[in-house]
């Protein structure tokens, strides 16, 4: 019943929303005439200017900030969710990919690739129809209260939110070690240095609290990654070229590698299944479409540029340097390319992190403040706890990141654990028990009932798979002092989490995070 009620004030708000949203699109100042609104008596409200202060506020006013507010989060069309979607998509740990090619062989490695990132569209598609049935689905959480009750809203709630703290802390890793690597740390400066000058960039570029806002950094983020991508490709090709022998001579496979173990060959396809892991934000992003309905679009996009980028970059870079590359991949391509190569790409790693921290801060402000103007950002006070909510996140990722020496494996183990869900058992479960029309039996679905059961297992095996290679790593490997020289720590620069761990002996085959 409780959650009925919610659902239907939920409704009605975005239905609100909708009319609020037409009625202003051609209007030059952005707001409706507050006079039009219904003249119901004014009263106490607080509208953030005068911190802890009550005072009588006409009702016109707080209509104003209502329409404000609503306009604001309701901007985003189909081609910007694009970019969102992209931004949180693909990171460094794309060029990662041509490693998993080496122990797979490249025609398992072109099939894992094209075939997973078919699934993972698909298990978007999903959860895209279950936002168009729900539109009360403002976050992940809302959908885990929709399947278990109370429960599944918190624990999806801790979960979501979790992990995506452990992202933001994840980004603020990879940016202290590539800072690192650029400078080749020539002054023996302390990584700790490095991490807070990475901290402050997140939390700057988090400022904007709308997805739409967050879009046109989008843009730089998705030319920065393509560009090191790209800058890899050409700098391998060539040095392949010059080589005794030429491309001819590159030891490359079709075929899975000799001795090939299971574990390493399941570790292998995780990596593959990871890079396609969107789906995690996406009920977060749709909340703010002005047409829900055109996700299709933005997923079928997304979905072909990402097949496109990995399958290329997988293929392309271990058919030019073969078996022995390196993770990730630009690391192969010699120490002056490869630090051009990091510095083009420190854009993804900072925009890339800080859609993780907005996404996050509008979950929880929107919990905190659901019935409050206060989580339209803007009024003062909406600012300032805006701001202050940012800050703290990112101080906890900040602290999470630089106190725990086995971070990176321990965000391995929470992506398994919770990233199969979110990306593929989840939406599977979400068809089984509200999409599916009849019975999952029937002969209309017994198509669509053998993909969500193929998605189940996949996240399934994830779940098992990588969370005991994460763990296996924590036991294995010693935990590394937390000031040094980052330059000269080529084990610490293989935990970040989108440099997979390729240097670190006597061990099993290290599971990678795309993030």
């Amino acid at each position: 019943m409780e959650y009925s009620q919610d659902l239907e004030r939920r409704a009605a708000d975005n239905e609100k929303t909708l009319d609020v949203a037409k009625n202003i699109s051609d209007s030059s100042s952005g707001y409706l005439d507050p006079r039009q609104s219904p003249g119901a008596a004014a009263g106490p409200y607080n509208d953030g200017s005068e911190v802890g202060e009550v005072r009588q506020v006409p009702s016109h006013v707080l209509r104003q900030k209502e329409v404000e507010g609503h306009a604001a989060f309701k901007r985003l069309g189909w081609k910007r969710l694009t970019i969102v979607l992209i931004v949180e998509a693909i990171a460094l740990g794309s060029l990662s990919l041509p490693q998993a090619f080496a122990a797979l062989g490249m025609v398992a490695g072109v099939i894992c690739s094209i075939g997973l990132g078919i699934i993972a569209v698909y298990a978007s598609y999903v959860v895209g129809q279950l936002k168009l049935m729900f539109p009360q689905i403002s976050h992940y959480a809302d959908a885990g209260k929709l399947m278990f009750g109370r429960i599944g809203y918190e624990i999806f709630g801790f979960m979501f939110t979790l992990q995506l703290i452990f992202l933001v802390g994840s980004h603020v890793l990879t940016g202290t070690i590539m800072w690192g690597n650029i400078t080749d740390n020539g002054n023996g400066t302390c990584s700790i240095v490095f991490s807070v000058v990475s901290a402050i960039i997140l939390f700057l570029l988090a400022i904007p609290p709308s997805f739409a806002e967050m879009a046109i950094l989008g843009y730089i983020d998705f030319v920065s990654i393509v560009a090191a991508i790209l800058i890899t490709m050409i700098a391998t090709g060539v040095t392949a070229s010059d080589q005794p022998g030429g491309l001819a001579a590159v030891n490359w496979s079709a075929w899975p590698k000799e001795d090939l173990a299971l574990p390493e060959a399941f570790i292998a396809i995780c990596n593959i299944v990871f890079a396609y892991s969107f789906a995690l934000c996406q009920f977060s992003f749709m909340d703010e479409m002005h047409t829900p309905a055109d996700f299709t679009k933005s997923i079928m996009t997304l979905g072909g540029i990402e097949i496109v980028i990995y399958t290329l970059t997988g293929a392309i870079i271990y058919s030019f340097v073969g078996v022995d590359v390196q993770a990730p991949a630009l690391l192969s391509a010699g120490p002056l390319i490869s630090k051009i190569a990091f510095g083009v790409a420190l854009p993804v790693i900072f925009i890339s992190g800080s859609i993780n921290t907005v996404v996050v801060g509008r979950y929880i402000e929107e919990r905190l403040f659901k019935n409050s103007v206060i989580r339209y950002v803007n009024t003062p006070m909406g600012w300032a706890v805006w701001l202050g909510l940012n800050a703290v996140i990112t101080i906890i990722a900040w602290v999470i990141a630089e106190a725990i020496p086995f971070f990176s494996d321990l965000l391995a183990i929470s992506s398994s654990l919770f990233i199969s869900g979110f990306t593929f058992y989840f939406p599977a479960l979400m068809w089984f028990m509200f999409i599916k029309e009849g019975k999952w039996y029937e002969r209309k679905n017994w198509l669509l009932a053998s993909v969500n059961v193929l998605c189940f297992v996949i996240g399934i095996i994830v779940l098992v798979v990588g969370t005991y290679a994460a763990a296996e790593d924590i036991v294995s490997v010693g935990l590394p002092p937390r000031c040094r020289k980052i330059s000269t720590d080529r084990s610490l620069l293989s935990r970040s989490t989108d440099m997979p761990r390729e240097t670190w002996p006597s061990r099993s085959p290290a599971l990678t995070i795309e993030l």
